[in-house]
């Protein structure tokens, strides 16, 4: 099971909520220390989340999820909602960076991730659950300026006019229907700013899967050259080390290094290539498209 199966199955599900993204992340800049417990030194790691509601009508939800040094569970920190959300910022909009910000109402955080590819998956998937988002609940609240509607009794009563002796009486329930149109302001979007165009207008399908190509590979990169265990330690006076002399340490040692570098060639071949094929397919794909325009 990977990281993201493991926070949707122990954060999520249990609070009606299914997971759409998770992104590990780190502050840019050194926050002040802070009076909850982290437990053992302070090392952690810091996921960012996106989740949206089972229950009608749905909520879109940010998560902050935590999972501290030494422990294999997770713990939910901080949560906001889409309508607090007012900005995202992507930084840099001429390149793919790992930077990003978001602005909430009552907070602004300046993040780092793992990697550029992970940061547009997040950045892309943020964008379309939030259009998505926007136009069902505009859609809901928004009048319809085209509806026709049926005149009320006071329109009804000013058209006709007076009658003899009466005097017309004041619209009191129209006027304060027209103030409340008037008053009325749809709900403010969130702003993205500095995003690059194919994560937001020209986002599709055949980016997300580049960008998950990228990011799957520099996982498996970091896996095979992260050190496997701790040395063994030094032996006593007396004492042998286990496996022969400290000269077949050394050779086994040599050997395991080779082996994993050739592996890591290797690797790196094949992400070279597949990314070359995943560009030609884009770039096929991209044609295609103006074709048919």
């Amino acid at each position: 099971m990977n990281i993201q199966s493991a926070i949707n199955k122990e954060v999520f599900i249990p609070r009606d909520e299914r997971m759409l993204v998770a992104v590990e992340v780190r502050r840019r800049k050194k926050k002040r220390m802070s009076f909850l417990p982290t437990g053992g030194k302070g090392e952690y790691a810091t996921f960012l989340c996106l989740s949206v509601t089972n229950k009608k009508p749905p909520q879109l939800l940010i998560t902050k999820v935590k999972r501290f040094g030494g422990s294999s569970s997770f713990t939910r920190r901080s949560q906001w909602t889409v309508d607090q959300l007012k900005q995202v910022n992507g930084v840099n909009p001429k390149k793919d960076s790992a930077d990003f910000d978001l602005i909430f109402d009552n907070a602004a955080d300046e993040w780092v991730a793992c990697s550029s590819a992970e940061k547009c998956i997040f950045v892309q998937i943020l964008y379309h659950a939030c259009q998505t988002y926007w136009e069902g609940s505009l859609g809901t609240k928004v009048p319809d300026k085209k509806a026709r509607r049926s005149p009320s009794l006071d329109e009804q009563l000013a058209k006709a006019g007076p009658s003899k002796g009466q005097t017309s009486p004041k619209p009191r329930k129209s006027q304060s229907l027209q103030a409340r149109r008037k008053s009325y302001s749809p709900p403010r979007q969130t702003e993205f700013i500095n995003c690059q165009s194919k994560l937001t207008a020209e986002a599709c399908t055949v980016n997300l899967f580049i960008y998950r190509c990228k990011a799957f590979f520099n996982r498996m990169k970091k896996m095979m050259l992260r050190p496997r265990g701790r040395s063994p330690a030094r032996g006593q006076a007396g004492q042998h080390l286990p496996g022969g002399t400290l000269g077949s340490v050394a050779q086994k040692a040599h050997q395991a290094l080779g082996e994993r570098g050739e592996k890591l060639k290797t690797a790196e071949e094949k992400t070279i290539n597949l990314m070359h094929k995943a560009q030609k397919f884009a770039d096929s794909t991209h044609k295609v498209a103006l074709k048919k325009k």
